[in-house]
């Protein structure tokens, strides 16, 4: 069984940049006040999704291991 992940944007620190949906294409879009959202918060791991985390500019993409609690990459 593949690792899962749980994907959150904090919507509030999002600055809109769009850099997670150019580095994790198909993992996150932008609503329509341009702010990030997961295109679904449980996923199996993807090394796209920790590389648009680590990139965000607000650190607002929280990335955590649905096995462990363990927080994979963004703010802890």
């Amino acid at each position: 069984m593949p690792d899962r992940w749980g994907v959150e944007v904090d919507a509030p620190s999002c600055l809109g940049s769009g850099i997670c949906t150019s580095m994790a294409a198909g993992r996150f879009a932008l609503d329509d006040k341009g702010r990030s959202h997961p295109v679904d918060g449980q996923i199996d791991a993807d090394p796209a999704v920790i590389d648009a985390a680590e990139s965000c500019p607000a650190e607002a993409i929280i990335v955590t291991d649905l096995a462990t609690g363990t927080v994979l990459a963004g703010p802890e």
